[in-house]
């Protein structure tokens, strides 16, 4: 047994901007499944959207998220987020994370989708998560023990109800408990149950599926952000080609050099991903294959080494034109937050892209996702530091109870299969209801009440995948309207009058024996 004052279950940019802001006198643990700095936040690509360019304001980068989340966003949360981010640049810039800069010293700004301004901030060119992980593990480093390679399959809820800990188990099979005053979900997001990814492997919806398991409230899953360009080679994604190429003049089109978003959308190549994302979805749909010219983009692989670095090892001739394909890139739902990070159970939070704020709305505005790992460890870290310390036992119900022998998990390759097709870019009821009887037979409500412990980490991948699957597609196949990342074909039509503002709540009753769903306003 091992015991702390905050335990963090997950190592992305939220999790250590939480732990390096935490204070001295914290006892902090952080498990993460892998390593350190094996996730999305790594990988980013983009940068960080702040309003700090002298024609920019705020206000504008609040109106820019509010349309191109759909307008389902949270106003409150949008407003807080998009009024902080300058001072969160500042404040990195002052403890040395560097950005990349102009000729006169300024802040280099760039243009991505959806955005009225240029305003994202990046750091070494296309490597933005990877020097702002750089930076926050260094400064973090000695203020926290951390725990790789183990896998966090259960959280302990005592008999209040309060969530006091998790049980973990490592590489060599220790099963561990660790306890805490506060347990802290920063695991991302769960872009890998899609065949057609830019997510880290790791990434595969383990702190939501932990969160419902526990009977936390769980936001927003039908709206799953798929980015508009992914280098597609032979029928397989091979890595994000970020939003910034567009930004800097590069243009989808066709073999035969047809731009393909002319007459789509006002804002062209730049409209917001959803959009850009469906059409080239249609356009791969009638065997046309659609391709990313980088022609006009003076001095490209300067300005994109990682994309260029990634071209070049999979043999494309970047200097003409980079064949795409959208793929999953970002759960705008999630576990219910409030802007501290508070779920709906006493001593579990949620941060980062396991948290549902409503910040995104619909549809994520691009390089915000950055700003709100960084804004919600900044805001968790101020609470906990401030709050009192409640003394933790290590009584808890034990509500787990062995799997009976002939229940079986999917594929993994199967889940991610059978989500691309039926509950990804394009959904319909068929399709959806198709999917939810075939995840369904898979026994859901034995692995939600089964004790985990046994399984290997690829079984308990299955389960949590199974289970997250199963939330995306029961929320998808409710929601009867299109809206940001939720595109169904037999509804093809936002309808505001049934569905603008209502969120889909998905519960376990307090018997954890049945699932629950509400639309809430």
């Amino acid at each position: 047994m091992t015991k702390a004052d905050v335990l963090i279950i997950g190592s992305g940019v939220a999790a250590l901007q939480l732990a390096k802001r935490l204070r001295d006198d914290k006892n902090v643990i952080i498990i993460t499944k892998s390593f350190l700095k094996n996730g999305n936040s790594n990988l980013a690509q983009g940068g960080i959207a702040a309003a700090i360019g002298k024609n920019d304001h705020p206000d504008s980068h609040f109106a820019d998220t509010l349309e191109a989340g759909g307008f389902h966003n949270d106003r409150a949360a949008v407003l807080a987020v998009t009024k902080e981010a300058p001072n969160l640049i500042e404040e990195l810039s002052e403890e040395g994370c560097r950005f990349d800069t102009d000729e006169k010293g300024g802040l280099l700004l760039g243009m991505e989708g959806a955005h009225s301004e240029n305003r994202i901030v990046h750091g070494g060119g296309d490597a933005t998560g990877r020097r702002i992980m750089e930076h926050l593990a260094s400064a973090a480093a000695g203020k926290c023990t951390i725990f790789e390679n183990t896998f966090v399959f259960d959280l302990i809820i005592d008999s209040s109800g309060r969530c006091i800990g998790a049980k973990g188990k490592n590489a060599d099979g220790n099963i561990e408990s660790f306890f805490a005053d506060h347990v802290v979900l920063a695991t991302g997001g769960c872009g890998q149950l899609y065949s057609h990814t830019s997510n880290a492997e790791t990434v595969t919806g383990d702190g939501i599926a932990l969160a419902y398991k526990a009977g936390a409230e769980i936001a927003d899953m039908e709206f799953v952000q798929f980015h508009p360009t992914l280098l597609y080679l032979n029928g397989k994604t091979h890595g994000l080609i970020s939003e910034a190429v567009r930004g800097d003049g590069g243009r989808l089109v066709t073999e035969a050099g047809e731009p393909i978003m002319e007459g789509v959308h006002p804002m062209g190549d730049l409209a917001p991903r959803h959009i850009v994302a469906q059409t080239i979805y249609g356009y791969l749909r009638e065997g046309t294959p659609v391709y990313l010219d980088v022609s006009a983009i003076e001095n490209f692989a300067e300005r994109f080494p990682t994309i260029t670095a990634m071209c070049e090892k999979n043999h494309v001739e970047w200097k003409s034109r980079i064949s795409v394909a959208p793929g999953s890139h970002f759960l705008m739902g999630g576990v219910k937050t409030d802007l501290i990070g508070r779920t709906s159970i006493k001593g579990l939070y949620a941060i980062g892209e396991a948290a549902c704020t409503g910040l995104h709305g619909a549809n994520r505005l691009a390089s915000n996702s950055l700003l709100e790992g960084l804004f919600m460890g900044k805001k968790l870290s101020e609470w906990i530091n401030e709050g009192r310390r409640d003394e933790v036992g290590i009584e808890f119900a034990e509500i787990r109870r062995p799997l009976s022998g002939c229940i079986r998990l999917p594929e993994i390759k199967d889940i991610k299969r059978t989500m691309m097709e039926n509950t990804g870019i394009v959904r319909s009821e068929e399709g959806l209801r198709k999917q939810k009887r075939w995840l369904e037979s898979f026994q859901i409500e034995e692995w939600l009440n089964a004790d985990l412990g046994h399984l290997n980490f690829e079984e308990m991948t299955q389960a949590f995948m199974l289970i997250t699957s199963w939330l995306i597609t029961d929320s998808a196949l409710k929601r009867t309207e299109s809206r940001g990342g939720h595109f169904r074909s037999d509804h093809p039509c936002e309808k505001n009058h049934d569905w603008m503002g209502r969120q889909i709540i998905q519960k376990r009753n307090e018997q954890n024996e049945q699932i629950e769903t509400a639309v809430a306003t």
